[in-house]
C-alpha cells in the first residue's frame, strides 16, 4: 500500500511540474505548442570543433526533426566550409554539409574572416552563404530572432 501511495504521489508531482513548465512557457512546452525551436551553432575553433559539430547537428535533427538550425562560422571555424577541407581521418566535409543542408540546416560564413584571411568566397562550399560579420550574425539570431545558442 505504501508503494502505491509513493507511485501516485510521484505521478501527481510529475504532472504538476509538467503543467507548471507549460504555463511558464518552457522551450520544451513551446516546441510542443506549435512554436518552432530555433538554434544557432557557433563555429570558431577549426576542424576539430567541426567534427564534433557535425555529430551534434545530426543528433539534434534526429532528436528534434523540426528544429530550425543555423551554423555561423567565423575565424578558424570557417575552415570546414572551404572546398576540399578534410578532418583528421582524411574525410571531406562536403558530403555531410550537403546532407545537412538538404535537411534544412543553413551554413553562414563570416565575410570579415574571409577578408582578413584573404580567402575568396568562391572557395566556400556551395551551401555556405556569406554574411558581413559572424559575431553580429550570432547576436542578431539570438537577441532579435529568438535563437538558442550552442557552441560545440
Amino acid at each position: 500500500m505504501r508503494r502505491a501511495f509513493f507511485k501516485a504521489t510521484a505521478a501527481l508531482a510529475a504532472a504538476g511540474l509538467t503543467a507548471k513548465a507549460m504555463a511558464q512557457g518552457s522551450p520544451a512546452a513551446q516546441a510542443g505548442g506549435g512554436k518552432q525551436v530555433k538554434v544557432v551553432y557557433q563555429m570558431s575553433e577549426g576542424l576539430d570543433q567541426a567534427v564534433r559539430m557535425m555529430s551534434n547537428l545530426r543528433n539534434h535533427l534526429n532528436g528534434a526533426p523540426g528544429t530550425k538550425i543555423v551554423v555561423v562560422a567565423f575565424g578558424y571555424g570557417i575552415d570546414f566550409l572551404l572546398e576540399g577541407a578534410k578532418d583528421g581521418r582524411g574525410n571531406t566535409f562536403d558530403a555531410p554539409v550537403a546532407a545537412l543542408a538538404a535537411d534544412g540546416v543553413e551554413f553562414r560564413a563570416c565575410g570579415n574572416t574571409l577578408t582578413a584571411r584573404r580567402i575568396s568566397p568562391t572557395s566556400l562550399l556551395l551551401e555556405a552563404k556569406v554574411v558581413p560579420a559572424g559575431v553580429v550574425e550570432v547576436a542578431n539570431l539570438q537577441f532579435n530572432e529568438g535563437y538558442a545558442y550552442i557552441k560545440p
